[in-house]
């Protein structure tokens, strides 16, 4: 088959998905709170019954990404143990358990003309995914998608295909025992990079809405070259900046978790800011937290001056998410350094600071014009499950409509509805 023809079916099959997905999200809009809940159960249900089966894909996908001699991080990523398939059906399971945003009256009032105007939250339609190979996205979008209404497209890391293949048919299995149509939950059955494209055209209208998970020049091109809108990151470089007030021992425990609990996600710490006030009795015991840890320092010349296994930091450095145990260390004269620091090289990922000083911890959490900002808590807690929201579809950090952790009530809009007496405008 020659690439024309290759394009002209890839664009139809997505086309095809889009129309049935309009047709499901149609269904799902007016599916009840209990309906919903019956499929999300069902479907972690079917995950656990076919724990087998996605463990087999998944050795699979492994097989053929530890043969490109990929990054361990992105290993980690892909790799689904028993015990994250365990916790993915889990979140399935926590995800019925929240409350139904659809048909939340947000707020409401009377004009003079007697009018009742109240406004409602409502799905947003057809949702396109496009994330990279982390399997666990896969059943956290698609469940959260349906239960706030809405119709999931899908379309992972080619790295992850068999694996988001099988969590696939298990979501669509819960759906189906539900009553509710498996068009609601659909993956690209194509690994063809031309299928982006298709999806960022927005699908002759069928697609309302792009979420794009992934690295730095994944969602460029989506922010790019989408024809519907976008919710997104740039990439995380999420800081811990150690204050003058704060206490070692936390501060240790606090850029440890940050930085090496899981170095692949994007709340990872990527730098470390030591305010100058602290450095004489702070500095080099963090350095050795996070060497005997086995994570590389790359550090400005006070803080090799410090340790010899600090590496120098190049310019590009402060602005690298590593996603790997590699961390840019610098000391900084004050909070307003600290801050200035942020907001040239941060990408309005998370931020923290650790301090005993509750006057300078509000305006660090006020002033960093962040998504998401942290006082003496690690930034590793820049995550849905974290905030109660059950999982994420990603971290938004653009302005408008949502911001921070994309969950259930982040993926409605609104509608006003007007009740009167019969009132006719003069």
């Amino acid at each position: 088959m020659n690439k024309l023809e290759t394009k002209a079916d890839t664009r139809q099959s997505l086309l095809a998905m889009g129309q049935g997905a309009r047709k499901a999200a149609a269904a799902l809009a007016l599916a009840s709170t209990a309906v919903k809940n019956e499929a999300l159960v069902r479907m972690a249900e079917a995950i656990r019954r076919d724990q087998a089966l996605i463990a087999r894909e998944n050795e699979a996908d492994l097989a053929a990404a530890k043969s490109k001699d990929l990054k361990s991080s992105f290993i980690d990523r892909l790799t689904l143990t028993p015990e994250r398939i365990a916790m993915m059906a889990m979140g399935l399971d926590e995800i019925a358990g929240l409350p139904d945003p659809v048909g939340d009256v947000t707020d409401r009032w009377t004009r003079p003309n007697g009018l009742k105007i109240a406004r409602v939250r409502v799905p947003i339609g057809v949702i396109g995914i496009i994330y990279e190979s982390r399997p666990n996205v896969t059943a956290d979008a698609g469940a959260l998608a349906m239960k706030s209404g809405n119709a999931a497209i899908l379309r992972g890391g080619s790295d992850g295909f068999r694996t988001s293949a099988a969590i696939v048919a298990a979501l669509q299995e819960g759906l189906a025992a539900a009553g509710l149509p498996k068009e609601a939950i659909q993956m690209v059955p194509t690994q063809d990079r031309e299928a982006v494209g298709f999806l960022l055209s927005g699908l002759e209208g069928t697609l309302d809405l792009i979420v794009p998970r992934g690295g730095k020049s994944l969602v460029a091109r989506v922010q790019q070259e989408a024809r519907v809108p976008v919710f997104s990151h740039l990439e995380g470089i999420c800081h811990v900046y150690v204050h003058e007030a704060a206490r070692l021992d936390m501060a240790q425990a606090i850029v440890l978790n940050a930085k090496m609990r899981r170095t692949g996600v994007c709340g990872a710490a990527e730098t470390i800011l030591i305010d100058k006030a602290c450095a004489a009795t702070h500095l080099k015991p963090l350095i050795s937290t996070l060497s005997d840890e086995g994570c590389e320092i790359r550090g400005c010349a006070v803080t090799q001056a410090a340790d010899a296994r600090v590496k120098p930091a190049s310019e590009t450095d402060w602005g690298t998410e590593y996603l790997d145990a590699i961390v840019s260390m610098k000391v900084v004269d004050g909070l307003d350094a600290a801050m200035a620091h942020i907001a040239h090289y941060g990408s309005q990922h998370t931020d923290a600071i650790v301090t005993e000083d509750t006057q300078a911890a509000r305006r660090f959490l006020t002033q960093v014009d962040s998504a998401i900002t942290l006082h003496n808590a690690s930034t590793q807690f820049a995550d849905g499950g974290e905030f109660g929201f059950g999982a994420e579809i990603g971290i938004a950090t653009g302005r408008l409509h949502a911001r921070g952790p994309v969950g259930l009530e982040q993926l409605t809009t609104f509608k006003y509805q007007i009740s009167g007496t019969g009132q006719i405008r003069p």
